[in-house]
């Protein structure tokens, strides 16, 4: 673990790992914790859902999130919620810009349905998510709609969605404080079929910062 410090405020760095390409990762959050995410090489999507630490019932809500803050995208400034409407996490930097929370997650199921049967057998983040929540005692009836983190899914002028190269670049970052104990789940995509990851699925550094006050 490492100290650092930022005018009075003190951190510790309980965690600092890395998600391999293609992989899963996880952890739980306390209140207060700080999550970072680095896009290590650039044009990296990865899928993130998140639960409550003691009662995974509650989940993230792409709904009440896009409602609450009258924007489909994500950025500094966003506050992530639960379906009752509660924060789950304020994302409190931002170098990309915007991140996606209407593309979902892709599955075997739907590699087939857009990209042809050839890709029936690629591993996907559903499979990345089922793997890794099994952990915690989630299955399929536990997934709901993920974050994209680093994706690019621009909305065109007759409503379809694009998904298109990142915004993203090499060592920028995403930052979110924890406003409740939050288990995280990541899949980090191993999508080779669209331009979200450059067609080449790299690894996302991810780190856990928790101030003093929260020790």
């Amino acid at each position: 673990m490492t100290t650092t410090e930022s005018g009075c405020d003190t951190a510790t760095t309980i965690l600092d790992q890395t998600a391999p390409a293609r992989g899963s990762w996880s952890t739980v959050l306390r209140r207060g914790d700080v999550l970072t995410m680095i896009d290590v090489a650039g044009n990296q999507a990865v899928d993130t859902l998140f639960y409550g630490a003691h009662d995974t019932s509650i989940r993230y809500s792409a709904a009440t999130t896009v409602a609450a803050q009258r924007n489909i995208f994500l950025t500094t400034g966003t506050v992530l919620r639960d379906q009752e409407s509660a924060p789950m996490l304020t994302i409190i930097d931002d170098e990309v810009g915007n991140h996606d929370t209407l593309g979902g997650a892709c599955s075997q199921e739907s590699n087939t349905l857009r990209y042809g049967q050839h890709t029936r057998h690629q591993h996907a983040c559903v499979e990345n998510f089922l793997a890794e929540g099994a952990r915690y005692g989630l299955g399929k009836r536990d997934l709901v709609s993920n974050i994209n983190f680093f994706m690019n899914v621009p909305v065109e002028a007759d409503g379809t969605l694009g998904i298109v190269d990142g915004r993203s670049a090499p060592g920028k970052r995403i930052v979110l404080r924890a406003e409740a104990d939050v288990l995280v789940l990541v899949s980090n995509c191993p999508q080779i079929n669209n331009p979200c990851n450059g067609f080449d699925p790299t690894p996302v550094r991810i780190s856990v910062q928790r101030p003093a006050a929260a020790r």
